[in-house]
């Protein structure tokens, strides 16, 4: 058994998603007992038993669940540093996609790669990722755009041997390749190859936008990947505002995400659904925008929302706590509630809210000891990492 007791703040987060109350289930001189790969006891540290075979002293210390990242694009080859260049210039995300930059530009590096080459790089990923507090992460397809490197990049995400879980989905449809002529060409091959695809992914996404994938198009993909069992996500409205965030509550996806261009209807549309919000704050931040997700808009109306990193060549970031302080400082987001966006909520959009996300008896033991005395100093104290010790599945696999 393993003791982690004296946490000065022990975040439970215990009570599932959180929509309009973000209480953080906070116990002052907090203890958590583990069993295998189990939480069984969770209380003050007077409460719990003191003989166990191994102990934590986490004092002067916040303890919490790991943070889970529902959006990532882990799996890629090669960097695009330039392209911050061409930013700085005044040239747009689009118009790098046109110049056969951006996405199309990691697609063939991708294509070039071996999945050795893939597993080397993402392992190295995931390392930052687990040393920044990051226990469980979404992972994308999405730099093939075709069956032989899609299904490449799945393998890598299934089989890569890493503490950090993984949970896989097929983004097929990112951008449209140079061998087809159009989106409509394109998304007619894509589901001629989703009941191949299907076995290897839990999710399906699209890049749903203007002069990408338009609405009535996505609609159709995601209801045939719907059909093969994968369970529908969109990147929507992240540059223009077509109607993509009401597409995903017309297909039922368990998340929309980025949401930067969202319309008031919309966003009051999302509101009667059980779609989770996810916001991307590193993404405009690297874009060099300054109009993020109005994060205060959709809190008001009781949307869950979530908060992950986007890792990518564009957004290359494993922080979830660079996400956070973003969160904060533009988004507006209280500290409570981007702590639970990157936790109970971010388990929730990728479908694991009842297994990790927060520390209550019964869940996996996924928890990290942050050297912060209270939680409003996550977020506050920035640049830095905060993280002391990760444990994963009741296993201490990372300490400083």
């Amino acid at each position: 058994m393993l003791l982690i007791k004296n946490a000065s703040q022990l975040i439970t987060l215990e009570g599932g998603v959180r929509r309009e109350n973000y209480d953080l289930g906070i116990i002052e001189n907090g203890a958590v007992l583990i069993e295998g790969d189990r939480i069984v006891e969770v209380g003050e540290t007077r409460e719990l038993k003191d003989s166990t075979e191994r102990e934590i002293d986490a004092s002067g210390h916040v303890v919490m669940p790991g943070f889970v990242d529902p959006h990532t694009h882990l799996i890629f080859s090669g960097t695009r540093e330039n392209e911050l260049y061409m930013k700085l210039q005044g040239k747009s995300y689009l118009d790098i996609l046109k110049m056969g930059g951006g996405i199309l530009r990691t697609v063939h590096a991708t294509r070039n790669a071996s999945k050795e080459e893939l597993m080397r790089e993402a392992r190295k990923r995931l390392n930052y990722m687990l040393a920044n507090g990051t226990t469980t992460a979404e992972a994308k397809s999405g730099y093939g755009l075709n069956l032989e490197t899609e299904k490449k990049m799945l393998n890598v995400i299934n089989e890569i041997e890493h503490p950090v879980d993984l949970v896989p989905t097929f983004l097929g449809a990112h951008a449209v390749p140079p061998e087809f002529k159009n989106s409509g060409e394109y998304v007619e091959y894509l589901k001629g190859i989703i009941p191949e695809i299907a076995p290897h992914a839990k999710f399906i996404d699209i890049f749903c936008e203007k002069g990408v994938f338009g609405c009535e198009e996505s609609k159709e993909y995601l209801e045939t990947g719907k059909k093969y069992g994968m369970v529908p996500k969109i990147h929507a409205d992240e540059i223009e505002d077509i109607g993509c965030s009401r597409i995903a509550v017309e297909v039922g996806a368990i998340s929309a995400d980025h949401l930067v261009k969202t319309s008031d209807e919309n966003i009051e549309g999302m509101a009667k659904s059980d779609t989770i919000a996810v916001f991307l704050p590193a993404t405009p931040y690297m874009l060099l925008s300054k109009e993020y997700a109005r994060a205060r808009k959709f809190i008001s109306l009781g949307i869950p929302v979530a908060l992950a990193t986007d890792l990518n060549p564009n957004a290359y970031t494993e922080s979830m706590q660079m996400v956070i302080s973003l969160a904060i400082t533009q988004m507006r987001m209280l500290p409570e509630e981007a702590i639970a966006a990157s936790t109970i909520n971010a388990a929730a959009a990728i479908g694991l809210e009842r297994e990790i996300g927060s520390i209550e008896i019964g869940k996996q033991a996924d928890i990290i000891v942050m050297d912060a005395k209270n939680y409003q100093q996550i977020g506050y104290h920035f640049g830095v990492n905060l993280v002391e010790k990760v444990v994963k599945k009741g296993k201490l696999v990372w300490q400083r």
